[in-house]
């Protein structure tokens, strides 16, 4: 059986490919569990050679890739090179840590003991990943765990779909041996068939909270580490002493790079008062100035988004936001490619929104913000942490102790300061609540691909 991606630039068919049957499936994970077992047994620095020839393969067709990812799903040419050079940040950076992260660990000395840990590989590691961010969301555990001495199976979006042969691509270029890394375009029945496979030995998921409910139930009968990156409605708190100018251009950026189709992104802000009318003339007036049109042209900076119902659905928290009193500050008269039946929809900003309308609530996943002005640190507190996700939280402020004292109350993975939509590869990635669990990136990243095992001899 065949599928098709549909581009979001025209709705036309831009790859027709055939599924992979559960034949391909037994096969890809027989080859994978006999490749495994020796790789597991190379030194870690022959790894880590692999590894990077890998990165500077497929780094290299970062302009190629680009093109792709614009027809694949519609993020402007003029900004596919930041996920390659993203790409390359993260799997170098855990390339550097890769030793003293996966080394054992030795307590303290009992005299006539021998006493360490052991870190090992999993075995086989499934990595489920969206087409949002296509290579940055499945790099952070493919490369772990090929380091830790696993074997990878991939199985990316439909949307998606030519990230997971540019993958291999570049670890055959890097003569990475056979069944090391595979990819599967599998039907979702197929993927849990999968997923439940006595032969995988770790699964890794990032998507919708349906879908990580989903991942769940297809393991049930197995004991084996699951990580689920799931949902986000990032809030953003600008203090009284922020700079603004500073603070509007930044979280403009973080509402609505990628049309706001980012996990990570900021979805809700919170202004205290006595910034508010200020912050809110600069946020309208940089907004003003993205260009929404086809995202291969180079001038474009808003592209539309995945899909017509991805952006309906948008549309729709937008308009129940409106009839409930909101205010659009944003003309879409301004941006004339943004049209109903399409996917190209323009970035909107709704004030006199508050925690009763689903654009604040719901997760959106596109290019609109809600605004809400605050009196106090305390009521800010209160909104960031009125939702049932928790993946970042940015605060932008001068005064580092107050971020401080925040950041220990808000509920979410991360709290950033004057920054955000952005992963530091030696911070831990993970998040609470409906966000999933687990974690990717920093030293932490291995622990979630490897299993322990504790040496403990007495001499005699």
């Amino acid at each position: 059986m065949k599928f098709k991606t549909i581009t979001p630039i025209d709705g036309t068919v831009y790859q027709e490919l055939e599924y992979n049957t559960l034949e391909d499936t037994n096969n890809t994970l027989e080859m994978a569990k006999k490749a495994q077992k020796e790789w597991a047994n190379k030194p870690l620095q022959k790894r880590v050679e692999y590894i990077q020839k890998f990165i500077d393969s497929i780094v290299a067709k970062s302009e190629d890739i680009a093109v792709e990812l614009a027809y694949q799903m519609g993020r402007p040419v003029s900004y596919g090179v930041l996920e390659m050079r993203g790409l390359r940040e993260r799997a170098e950076y855990m390339l550097s840590i890769a030793e003293d992260s996966l080394k054992p660990f030795y307590p303290e000395k009992k005299s006539g003991f021998e006493r360490y840990i052991l870190k090992e590989p999993l075995g086989i590691v499934a990595v489920l990943s969206p087409w949002n961010y296509p290579f940055l969301t499945s790099i952070n555990v493919i490369v772990p765990a090929l380091l830790a001495g696993n074997a990878v199976i991939l199985r990316h979006s439909t949307q998606t779909p030519l990230v997971a042969h540019r993958y291999k691509e570049a670890f055959d270029e890097a003569g990475l041996p056979g069944g090391l890394f595979s990819y599967l375009h599998l039907q979702h029945s197929d993927a849990s068939k999968f997923m439940a496979d006595s032969r995988v030995d770790g699964v890794y998921f990032t998507g919708s909270v349906k879908g990580g409910y989903e991942v769940q139930k297809a393991i049930v009968n197995k004991f084996i580490p699951c990580g689920l990156e799931l949902g986000g409605k990032d809030p953003a708190y600008v203090r009284a002493d922020a700079n603004i100018d500073y603070s509007a251009e930044n979280l403009v950026d973080g509402a609505f790079f990628n049309s706001g189709q980012s996990c990570c992104g900021i979805e809700r802000i919170y202004v205290h008062e006595d910034v508010y009318d200020e912050f809110i003339e600069k946020f309208v007036k940089i907004t003003k100035e993205y260009k929404l049109g086809n995202p291969l042209e180079k001038s474009t900076t808003l592209g539309p988004m995945v899909k017509t119902g991805a952006a309906n659905f948008v549309r729709e928290q937008i308009k129940e936001a409106l009839d409930k009193g909101a205010v659009s500050l944003v003309e879409e008269s301004l941006f004339p490619n943004s049209k109903e039946g399409t996917p190209y929809l323009a970035p909107t900003v709704l004030v006199g929104v508050d925690h009763t309308m689903r654009v604040m609530n719901e997760e959106s996943f596109g290019p609109v913000v809600g605004i809400m002005k605050v009196s106090s640190d305390e009521e800010a507190l209160e909104l960031m942490n009125d939702s049932d996700y928790g993946l970042t939280a940015s605060i932008w402020s001068k005064d580092i102790n107050a971020a401080r004292e925040l950041s220990t109350k808000i509920e979410t993975g991360t709290v950033y300061l004057n920054r955000c939509d952005y992963l530091d590869p030696a911070l831990a990635w993970t998040g609470v609540k409906e966000t999933g669990r687990g974690v990717t990136l920093s030293a932490f990243g291995f622990d979630h691909v490897t299993k322990l095992k504790s040496i403990h001899f007495k001499e005699i």
